[in-house]
């Protein structure tokens, strides 16, 4: 193992309880994606614990959400940089889930393992790293840090591409697995919201005169429904549908939300067009109405590749020699930045944040222990690609 990784390790030993006042801090302060001013924040928490000899911080502004970070080291000249991603936005509005508390050897509270625990990791690993040699021996470092991936970026996806563009590999701190188990494939996303519209009648004197857009709503559900393909991977759930006046007028509109996960880009572009023919099929079987569809594709899926594999085998050693897990992960469902980085091009590896379980859930926790040899596993992989 290489010796300045040694070394940042060893630096990182004893360090847990500065490492968890830091997270404390972070998890005390609600930042839900929709709550800006708790992101700023915490973004400004966060400003304080990267303020780490040659790093650089740079504030990306943003209209809707908290401000997002991205942080730069020059590193060695004429080396393709390393990027590491998170975010610092929660799930739970103010008053649901809050507040940090100890429990045993656990953890518990909102963004504590789903991923301000992951922050944590990449911070006191890169103060290891500046305290024993220094980040300039290192290949440059592009951190960035959004504000809105628990909606699903829709900026930050922006910012990752601009500040990560080159990047030889990209490591995403998300939620830390049981067995330290490291993601290579995850679900793409996407969404759609199907209008139907028809024309409105009383039930009673005109009902022959009405198109029922609800019936024709209906029949959209039951053919997109179908398109669920579970050895393919492929999801679909119409998880919300409204419409109606009350029950003595024809409809006139209704509307399905539909949620769609895949394995393949491929895949997730075919069920758009499928999205699109069943609306056309369910209009035409309730004549007088029409169904607009529109969404599709929002996250591409990570996808496995033999740079990934690679990618996850030199890292899984590091983790290894900290005493942790090496094992790869199966096919996760949710989405995350690393689809992001890996539709790029850049192998992607994630779930490196600490071990826990129930993020987005109000029994969220961490194995605490855990938080100094994750700091130690990415110190060493660092190292390992320094000078």
């Amino acid at each position: 193992m290489h010796e300045g990784g040694q070394a940042a390790a060893d630096w990182l030993v004893g360090r847990l309880g500065e490492m968890e006042e830091a997270l404390a801090a972070l998890v005390e302060v609600n930042s839900w994606t929709e709550n800006p001013e708790g992101g700023r924040r915490v973004g400004a928490l966060l400003r304080e614990q990267f303020a780490i000899p040659g790093l650089a911080a740079e504030v990306v502004p943003s209209q809707r959400y908290a401000d997002h970070l991205v942080f730069r080291s020059e590193g060695r000249p004429g080396a393709r940089p390393l990027a590491l991603v998170g975010h610092l936005d929660t799930v739970f509005p103010p008053g649901k889930f809050e507040g940090y508390r100890r429990e045993g050897s656990l953890r518990r509270g909102p963004g504590v393992l789903d991923m301000k625990g992951g922050l944590v990791v990449i911070a006191w690993a890169l103060k290891a790293l500046a305290a024993t040699g220094g980040l300039a021996r290192l290949p440059p470092l592009r951190l960035v840090v959004v504000s809105d991936e628990e909606v699903g970026s829709p900026e930050g996806v922006g910012v990752i591409q601009k500040a990560i563009a080159g990047a030889e590999a990209c490591l995403v701190f998300e939620s830390g697995r049981a067995g330290d188990a490291i993601i290579t494939r995850r679900k793409g996303t996407g969404m759609a919201v199907a209008t139907a519209r028809g024309k409105a009648a009383h039930a009673g004197n005109a009902h022959h005169e009405g198109a029922n857009a609800l019936w024709a709503i209906a029949r959209f559900v039951d053919r997109v429904q179908q398109l669920t393909d579970y050895p393919r991977g492929l999801t679909v759930n119409v998880g919300k549908v409204t419409g109606g006046q009350g029950k003595n007028t024809v409809p006139d509109q209704a509307v399905a939300e539909v949620d769609l996960r895949f394995c393949t880009r491929a895949d997730g572009e075919a069920l758009v067009r499928r999205f699109h023919q069943a609306a056309e099929e369910a209009a035409a079987g309730v004549p007088g109405t029409r169904i607009e569809v529109q969404g599709g594709v929002s996250r591409e899926p990570l996808e496995r590749t033999e740079a990934s594999a690679a990618l996850m085998e030199a890292y899984g050693a590091c983790a290894h020699a900290s005493g942790l897990g090496r094992g790869e992960s199966p096919l996760v469902g949710g989405g995350s930045d690393a689809s992001t980085s890996s539709s790029m091009g850049i192998p992607s590896i994630d779930g490196l944040g600490p071990r826990g379980k129930g993020f987005h859930t109000v029994e969220e926790f961490i194995e605490v222990e855990t938080l100094v040899p994750k700091a130690q596993a990415l110190a060493r992989y660092l190292a390992s690609r320094g000078a």
